[in-house]
């Protein structure tokens, strides 16, 4: 699974509006994808079933990393390509009331460096994360109403780190110390609240939250200490690593002028709560050839904000286009900056187009670039390796999005 740098591991765009307009889609979401972005507008949909089928490209291009040292410590990413199906899913009324349901991917991660120097940290850094998220809305009046959700998280993860000799001489008599952080997966529950009130007939306020969840992604543990090709210190057992995924709390406005629709959007994300990422196993491996594997790595990213401005014009009866910016801020201080997630500030741009090819089947595509600001970073060595001391550039993300929405 991979992660849109400029939003720490953060996927927020799940659908084909969202993907179309930078995520600016929470005041004003007239389709089934409400039920994921704002559950308390289903109240306010055509009083129809209604079902969103699509699915996500999104590739997410090399990183490149000079350092100022030596280019011995250059390196370069692998690219990555994800594919991602999503529903969303609205029910017609019933006594004010409306079943929503959303299967999504809202966060992920995947970093893969074959040099040595970042493989030591960062070999394969993977975090998988799907989410159903059932949800019910009820409509207090024509101009308000509310909703909530339980948000049931699957995730899987995977970690590969190899500590080679040379560069790193320090080892010596000891050629490699490898680790591998495999089968490891969670399962957690969590919830999400909306509400929604018309302040007239043009102009809508929402506010949204999605609670924080804690996963500890346990699975098998191999580490392996090497002298050429004789293994001379290994571990075979449990690992597991915690993980948070941080609440999400978004305030947004939309106004509509005609056939104009114009929204903006605040997502505040409480990225604070993750403060290390400490691997822990059947036993401490602190002061043995596996500390480095073993110590706690300090984290303490930062709470962050994003702003988004999404732009929908209903060009006919049958055709809608949306537009939309976004400013996304990394919650990674320089400090503690790692190859897992050479994380940078950020620009999204999205634009969207939707078909409506008879009375109960529309389809829609739409595109996403998602551009990274290059970053220099000086770190500390850490567990007896050498600290970042050079720049990263390029990474980024582009997303597709193909998909059709049917009622019934």
């Amino acid at each position: 699974m991979g992660s849109c740098n400029g939003a720490g591991f953060q996927i927020p765009n799940q659908s084909i509006r969202a993907v179309g307009i930078a995520g600016a889609n929470i005041a004003y979401t007239p389709g089934p994808d409400a039920a994921y972005y704002n559950p308390a507008n289903m109240s306010f949909l055509d009083d129809t079933w209604s079902v969103e089928l699509s699915l996500t490209a999104l590739w997410l291009p090399e990183i490149s990393y000079t350092d100022n040292r030596s280019p011995f410590f250059n390196g370069e990413s692998e690219s990555e390509l994800f594919l991602l199906p999503q529903i969303h899913l609205s029910s017609k009324d019933y006594n004010n009331f409306r079943f929503g349901f959303a299967l999504t991917y809202p966060f992920g991660l995947t970093k893969e460096w074959q040099q040595p120097f970042q493989a030591a940290t960062a070999n394969n850094f993977s975090l998988f994360v799907v989410e159903a998220n059932p949800s019910l809305s009820y409509a207090i009046n024509s101009r308000t109403s509310i909703a909530g959700g339980i948000r049931f998280v699957y995730s899987e993860g995977e970690v590969k780190n190899s500590v080679n000799n040379p560069p790193f001489s320090a080892l010596s008599p000891v050629t490699a110390v490898t680790r591998d952080l495999d089968s490891s997966n969670d399962f957690q529950v969590g919830y999400n609240l909306a509400a929604t009130f018309n302040a007239t007939e043009a102009w809508r306020l929402s506010a949204t939250y999605r609670s924080e969840i804690d996963l500890d992604l346990e699975g098998d543990a191999h580490l392996l200490a090497l002298a050429g090709q004789v293994p001379v210190a290994q571990y075979l057992g449990t690992g597991a690593l915690p993980i948070t995924l941080p609440a999400v709390f978004s305030l947004a406005t939309s106004y509509t002028f005609g056939d104009v629709t114009v929204e903006l959007a605040w997502n505040r994300t409480f990225w604070s709560s993750i403060e290390e990422l400490d691997f822990n196993y059947s036993g401490s491996f602190l002061g043995t050839i596996f500390d480095p594997f073993d110590r706690p790595q300090t984290k303490n990213w930062d709470d962050t904000d994003a702003f988004r401005l999404g732009v929908t014009y209903q060009i006919n009866d049958r055709l809608v286009s949306t537009a939309g910016f976004a400013i996304d801020n990394t919650p990674v201080p320089d400090a503690t900056l790692g190859f897992e997630l050479p994380d940078s500030d950020s620009y999204m741009y999205g634009l969207g187009l939707q078909y409506k090819t008879s009375d109960t089947l529309t389809l829609g595509i739409s595109y996403m670039y998602h551009h990274t600001t290059s970053r220099s970073v000086t770190t500390l060595p850490t567990a007896g390796l050498p600290g970042i001391d050079g720049e990263f550039t390029g990474g980024g993300a582009h997303a597709v999005n193909v998909g059709l929405i049917a009622t019934f």
